[in-house]
């Protein structure tokens, strides 16, 4: 990574696969060049994507996007900001061991980080609980300098079903009572049938 910094054009944009680690590691010097990339500012975006995408590894990877320039007039002033995206729950598993992006997922992915960084006509950015948000670099620091979107992002909204409360737990423990009950009676069967058979007591 650092080599490609070191080529990148003066408003050059790259991005980078690497594994989940390289968000957190603190080994080998992993933490001091995190560190280092963040306080100059080329952090652009951070993905993180699901388990099983590739053949030849199944652990999970994540996207870096780093700018050398987050001031450069083609998109809104970035400076001080990074924008995190988990994507670890999309895509649809088309075999028990690999999955795949859609073309949906990709365009949500795509169209957040775009949205996000000012490109013309790509609408409105808004921060998604669950799933993409934008931070200042002094939340970075306060986060030891981990780039986990997860650790960002916060969870999803849960869907309300309005039904209230005390009316759910009513329903649910007479539901459970219910169960209870069906319970008891299928293992009264059950001995009843094991007696018959000689196994019972």
């Amino acid at each position: 990574m650092q080599h490609f910094i070191y080529h990148l054009a003066p408003s050059g944009i790259a991005g980078f696969v690497l594994a989940n680690g390289s968000m957190s590691s603190n080994q080998s010097g992993e933490g001091e060049i995190r560190h280092s990339i963040i306080e100059a500012d080329l952090v652009d975006c951070m993905v993180a994507l699901p388990g099983q995408l590739f053949y030849s590894t199944q652990i999970p990877a994540c996207l870096w996007f780093l700018a050398r320039d987050r001031k450069n007039g083609r998109f809104r002033d970035r400076r001080g900001e990074t924008l995190f995206i988990d994507a670890r729950k999309m895509g649809i598993l088309y075999d028990r061991v690999h999955r795949e992006l859609t073309v949906e997922d990709i365009a949500r992915i795509s169209e957040t980080y775009h949205a996000w960084r000012g490109d013309c006509g790509a609408g409105k950015y808004e921060d998604v609980p669950g799933f993409c948000k934008s931070c200042k670099v002094e939340e970075i620091r306060k986060n030891g300098y981990v780039l986990t979107p997860g650790r960002y992002v916060g969870v999803e909204a849960a869907e309300e079903d309005g039904e209230p409360f005390e009316e759910k737990m009513q329903r649910l423990t007479a539901k459970l009572g219910e169960q209870f009950a069906e319970s008891a009676r299928l293992e009264a069967e059950i001995r009843t049938n094991l007696k018959g058979l000689g196994y019972g007591e």
